[in-house]
């Protein structure tokens, strides 16, 4: 009989050969879903009463090619857009800057002005679907041209839905997309929570992200505790600006990340909701629904392979039953030819398609939290929280996530770990199938999406049209208005929100921050 070999998660917790009711014998288990801390889950009845919503994540090119993706989507199944944006956009460059070149439209939608908004949503009702923007340092510009441009259609904005990411610490930790110094970016986050509570009710002010920093290299228990770590400090800095936790609790979302290790994963997000709940309640929050962690899922990007694509839909299947059996709230699912480049609508179809199958074939909507109960699954739900609690506390030492990023302590914790996952990979102790076994000579041939250079042009053109056209006298008044607005401490979000009104561009307003807050 061959020797039993150790196994372990790729967050280096042991997995035993079985286990038993010992395992759990510590454990409360009579916890239902819909009640704190919602280890079970946020609603009572979960996927019986309402299934999770199926986005896709496109935006590409221009704004008109974009919104015939959009449009496509929604034909197909889609009930919530989810918008990438090109790199100039997310650190406040219009498509016409020197350091635009070469990147306008590759890896999102070029958005330098309110009529690139208007063209991207065009024909599509916003108070009739949910978007999510995948944006940051300039997540307030953003909101803000979407604020306008609901305003256009005569919406109610009390009924407006959707989130920004508006995660700016990850930035600093994970993946590099920031523009102003920490404080002063903390402070236009806080801006944000407290315009919207009051006009923008509905909306998620912040989807507090797991997922950047799982892409650069974290394991599962990083990810949710580096996560939870910037969410307190988001909530704190809240809390001293005098906001109330009960209030702007209710609108915190997060963003997850789905690997492939199935229990690890449905494990880790059921951990979170029971952390998250325990942390919002030592922070004052008496409301139930302000202790909530709802969450957005995508599947992992990292976990796609180049060499033979086709196998991705298979990892992507896997996630799709993670974030599901996990309790997700929403979900993205990845085109298998995302390792190569933009999904091709092809690809995005199968990746939308592997959620609809999941959902109506599968069974796994049928009752709530499936997995409960499970010797594994809860034996893992309670070490990952402790291991998760344990990284918390040495974030907390440090004086928390600002200072912990700031020290270096989140970004090496980071890249330690993603070092010795390659390391496994190229010495074979960790198996990824096509990659370093089961391989082959033959090449799948893929169609791939393109993205060609000349778009820069239609937008310089298009940005020159504007400038000759609109009132510049106005643009001027409205950014020094803004300028006086962060100088002064005020609430700057209604002065972005005229500046783009009277077509001053993103990268107008990201300038005119600069000035004051300086950049990072």
């Amino acid at each position: 009989m061959a020797e039993d070999i150790e196994r372990f998660t790729d967050s280096e917790l042991e997995i035993k050969p079985v286990y038993t009711k010992n395992d759990t014998a510590h454990l409360s288990l009579d916890e239902m879903p819909g009640q704190p801390p919602f280890t079970r889950g946020i609603q009572p009845d979960m996927y019986r009463g309402k299934l999770w919503t199926m986005r896709q994540y496109a935006g590409f090119s221009t704004a008109e090619e974009s919104n015939k993706r959009y449009h496509y989507l929604l034909s197909q199944g889609v009930n919530g857009l989810s918008v990438a944006f090109d790199l100039p956009t997310q650190i406040g460059y219009d498509s016409d800057h020197e350091l635009a070149e070469g990147e306008v439209g590759k890896v999102g939608v070029a958005i330098s002005s309110i009529y690139d908004m208007q063209d991207l949503f065009k024909g599509i009702k916003l108070q009739d679907i949910t978007t999510s923007m995948t944006i940051n340092a300039t997540g307030f510009i953003l909101l803000a041209f979407y604020v306008a441009i609901a305003k256009q259609q005569n919406a109610d904005l009390k009924k407006i839905s959707g989130t920004i990411q508006n995660d700016i610490l990850k930035e600093y930790a994970a993946r590099g997309t920031y523009i102003y110094p920490p404080k002063p970016s903390m402070r236009i986050i806080t801006d944000i929570f407290e315009w919207c509570s009051k006009e923008l009710p509905k909306w998620n002010t912040i989807s507090i992200s797991g997922y950047h920093i799982r892409e650069a290299g974290s394991t599962a228990v990083q990810e949710i505790a580096f996560t939870l770590s910037n969410g307190k400090a988001y909530v704190k800095a809240a809390i001293d600006k005098e906001l109330d936790i009960n209030v702007f609790g209710r609108r915190l979302s997060f963003f997850f990340n789905a690997h492939n290790n199935l229990f690890e994963e449905v494990a880790k997000f059921r951990a979170a909701r029971r952390m998250w709940a325990a942390i919002m309640k030592q922070l004052g929050a008496t409301d139930v629904k302000a202790m909530m962690l709802r969450f957005h899922t995508q599947t992992g990007g990292s976990t796609l392979t180049a060499q033979q694509p086709l196998n991705n839909i298979s990892r992507v299947t896997i996630q799709t039953l993670a974030a599901v059996l996990g309790g997700t709230q929403s979900l993205h699912t990845n085109g298998y030819d995302e390792a190569l480049g933009l999904p091709t609508e092809g690809a995005a179809r199968i990746a939308l398609r592997t959620q609809q199958i999941a959902a109506y074939e599968s069974g796994i909507a049928d009752t709530v939290d499936p997995l409960g109960g499970s010797y594994f699954v809860e034996s893992l739900t309670d070490e990952i929280e402790k291991a998760a609690w344990q990284l918390i506390g040495q974030v907390d030492t440090m004086g928390g996530s600002i200072a912990a990023i700031e020290q270096g302590f989140i970004q090496n914790e980071i890249a330690r770990s993603a070092y010795e996952y390659q390391r496994k990979i190229e010495s074979n102790e960790k198996i990824i199938v096509g990659v370093n076994k089961f391989t082959s000579e033959k090449d799948d041939k893929i169609p791939l999406l393109r993205i060609d250079d000349s778009i820069r042009k239609v937008q310089i053109e298009k940005l020159k049209n504007l400038k000759a056209s609109r009132n510049n006298t106005d643009v001027k008044k409205c950014l020094q208005y803004l300028h006086d607005k962060a100088v002064s401490n005020e609430n700057i979000m209604p002065a972005v929100i005229d500046a783009v009104e009277h077509c001053c561009t993103l990268g107008e307003i990201a300038d005119e921050l600069r000035k004051v807050f300086g950049e990072y």
